[in-house]
């Protein structure tokens, strides 16, 4: 499914290549007269690239370990690429930054939507797919088609995309009005849906994927018009150099795989957990995983481990409550056994530190007891799993794997196997026995999760809850500018 969704969000539309193709034959008298390296010869000369970028989550902002963002670490790439450095200059809304790369700026990375006849401006190839969408604060019914924004508190950015889907709307329903900030950012505009002073925003499918775990209150609704494709934008009349590298640098990146990989990573947390379990993790790492942190940190130096993923497993275990007792009598934030905290020395099972210490030395003991032959993530992968369901079960699950003609050291044969054990014609067959093979697939999956999650907030959370520093102005609707009905 992951795969899926950043395949969708590459854009390979060729549609936009003809385009700038049509652009580029209206200027060949002009080009004709620059040499066609201008640009990227002074870029090259004064060993730096400035673009021209936003401060938000979705494209550029100031995490715990620096910079960092889905179009930063395209950038950061593509400096590197030329050989340069990068300056940036982020101090900009989306109508501001198309101005500035046409008077003063090398080029333009801030979720620019490509549009046709761009003055002064030539855009790069597609980089990905930007889906408008509606979304709306939970517990307004019937917001299921486009009809339903009539009468409606609806917002949305202007000149970011998202406004030309809106128009394009209002020819068919003339009474439909809405409000536009030039000021905002997606954040803040789902801010208001979230407190009440906006019903329903329009902003790109991708930006909610990103945003939706800082705001449980805001619903999806449905998809309005097109996508269009999120490009890069140089200025034009200094030569096509630029934008020819960029282009190159840009194709390198689909082909390899890497684009998939970013996109992935910054915009793949769609599903990860329904609206309950969204609330109560947000409520329990603010609430409970301060007390622990330092006890996941230090068992994490003394493992190996990335404390999150630490910090994972006790979630999924217990929900960070060290009182936890399961009906078989597994106990504390670790859930350990009675056998296994003989094994690894813990006297008090409900003891925060001696749990969380002896869970990250047992999960280190059984990934350091498993075949040589299972390397990288299959081999952590398969350490929670047996964790879960023991090490005689995953072993039980791998033989399964090799009598169905699968990879044994695979974690996705191994993980197709598992729900097996539950099969008599299976279980039968192997040493161990009868086990609820499920679990182990689920719990992986979710401590998967949860550790992303964790990850994805530490890594944002000083972006999204700068908002809540913001002063506040009396009237939240003074941002912006009423677009209204066409009768």
């Amino acid at each position: 499914m992951l795969t899926l969704i950043c395949r969708h969000f590459v854009a390979r539309a060729s549609a936009y290549y003809a385009l700038i193709a049509i652009t580029l034959l209206t200027l060949v008298p002009t080009l004709s007269l620059i040499p066609p390296g201008e640009h990227l010869t002074q870029i090259t000369a004064k060993d730096f690239i400035t673009v021209h970028t936003r401060n938000t989550p979705t494209t550029y902002y100031e995490g715990r370990q620096g910079p960092t963002g889905f179009e930063y670490e395209l950038m950061h790439r593509f400096a590197d690429y030329l050989g340069v450095s990068l300056n940036l200059n982020a101090r900009h809304h989306p109508e501001s930054v198309l101005p500035a790369v046409r008077e003063s700026g090398d080029l333009g990375a801030a979720a620019l939507p490509l549009l046709p006849n761009p003055s002064g401006i030539y855009y790069t190839r597609p980089i990905i797919q930007m889906q408008p969408l509606v979304v709306y604060r939970r517990g307004l019914n019937g917001i299921s088609e486009p009809g339903d924004l009539v009468g409606l508190e609806l917002g949305t950015l202007s000149e970011a995309g998202t406004s030309e889907a809106l128009r394009d709307l209002q020819n068919r329903y003339p009474t439909l009005s809405w409000k536009e900030s030039h000021e905002l950012e997606v954040a803040e505009l789902l801010a208001r849906v979230e407190n009440g002073t906006l019903d329903a925003a329009v902003i790109f499918e991708h930006q909610f994927r990103l945003n939706r775990l800082f705001f449980p209150n805001v619903e999806r609704g449905f998809i309005l018009g097109d996508p269009l494709s999120m490009a890069w934008a140089v200025p034009s009349g200094r030569g096509l150099g630029l934008l020819e590298d960029a282009n190159r640098f840009l194709q390198d990146l689909q082909e390899s795989g890497t684009l998939d990989r970013l996109v992935s990573r910054y915009f793949g947390h769609d599903d990860y957990l329904e609206y309950v379990g969204t609330r109560t993790f947000l409520d329990h790492l603010d609430a409970r995983l301060p007390r622990y942190r330092d006890l996941f940190q230090q068992s994490a130096r003394e493992t190996g481990f990335d404390w999150k993923l630490l910090a994972a497993v006790g979630y999924q275990e217990s929900h960070w409550d060290p009182d936890a007792v399961s009906p078989t009598g597994v106990r504390g934030l670790m859930m350990l056994t009675n056998d296994t905290a003989g094994e690894m020395g813990i006297s008090d099972r409900t003891d925060p530190a001696q749990s969380i210490d002896g869970g990250a030395r047992y999960l280190r003991s059984i990934k350091d007891r498993l075949p040589e032959s299972i390397t990288g993530d299959d081999r952590l992968f398969m350490a929670m799993a047996a964790y879960n369901v023991g090490l005689g079960h995953l072993y039980d699950a791998r033989k399964i794997t090799e009598m169905r003609a699968g990879n044994p050291d695979s974690w996705v044969d191994v993980r197709a196997a598992l729900p097996l054990l539950q099969q008599r014609e299976w279980h039968s067959q192997t040493r161990h026995g009868y086990a609820r093979g499920g679990e182990p697939v689920i719990y992986v999956r979710n401590i998967r999760r949860y550790y992303e999650m964790i990850e994805y907030v530490e890594r944002s959370r000083q972006q999204f809850f700068q908002l809540e520093q913001t002063p506040v102005n009396d009237d939240p609707l003074l941002l912006f500018e009423l677009v209204p009905p066409l009768n």
